[in-house]
């Protein structure tokens, strides 16, 4: 990942990486990103992109292991977070699911995380504090809530399932208002070109149907470029 790579990323969304990916591919199919709809602490943010660091918690009952246990994983959890490669997410899954009722994403924890140095949180659970939370650290959630609940951490650097997509501790994620996807890192190399390439191919359609007297005849030429100049 060369700056100027992690740059673009940054600035082109998740459905235009998606899209590139399938350039990559040749072909319709891609299916490594979530489902469903989720919610964005700072729509307007852009994409978090980065290296997974993998953690399930809950929230919904009290923890059944004794209280030195969970006090010595949520400090494991945080050194986890603190290290590895960067940039890096915290990609977080809420075990209870769509009955998440605790906000582990709030202004404290997130204010944690920015400092270790992540690029923002990916969670299927709770958020809160909105209006709080720092600036340049987007939380991508499930849900929004006035509580922590019991909230606890339970598996540290697993795989994790959020939003249908199951991610492993180390893959390379792209995420923003719309979801998230996984990219190959065999793609890598090539995604600057895939993405340019798409571009230029939409820029076709796109630009014709933004001229004045655009019309039927004028789509139908453009369209016939556009499936011209992707195949």
């Amino acid at each position: 990942m060369t700056p100027e790579l992690l740059d673009l990323l940054r600035k082109v969304d998740t459905p235009t990486v998606c899209n590139a990916i399938e350039v990559i591919e040749g072909k319709r199919g891609f299916d490594r990103f979530t489902r469903g709809t989720v919610l964005c602490s700072d729509p307007e943010a852009g994409a978090i992109v980065g290296v997974a660091r993998t953690a399930k918690i809950a929230a919904a009952a009290p923890p059944d292991e004794a209280p030195e246990v969970i006090r010595t994983r949520r400090m494991d959890y945080y050194r986890h977070m603190a290290t590895g490669p960067r940039p890096a997410l915290a990609v977080v899954e809420d075990v209870d699911g769509t009955d998440a009722v605790g906000a582990f994403w709030g202004e404290i924890n997130t204010s944690v995380h920015k400092g270790f140095g992540l690029a923002g949180a990916f969670t299927n659970g709770v958020m809160r504090d909105l209006g709080d939370l720092p600036a340049g650290f987007p939380v991508i959630a499930g849900a929004v809530g006035p509580s922590h609940a019991f909230v606890h951490v339970r598996e540290i650097g697993t795989p994790v399932t959020v939003f249908g997509l199951v991610i492993a501790d180390g893959d390379l994620i792209h995420a923003d208002r719309h979801g998230a996807l996984v990219i190959p890192k065999d793609y890598v190399a090539e995604l600057s070109a895939a993405i340019s390439k798409m571009r230029g191919t939409e820029a076709i359609v796109l630009d014709a149907a933004r001229k004045p007297g655009f019309d039927f005849d004028a789509f139908e030429a453009a369209w016939a470029a556009f499936e011209k100049a992707r195949t």
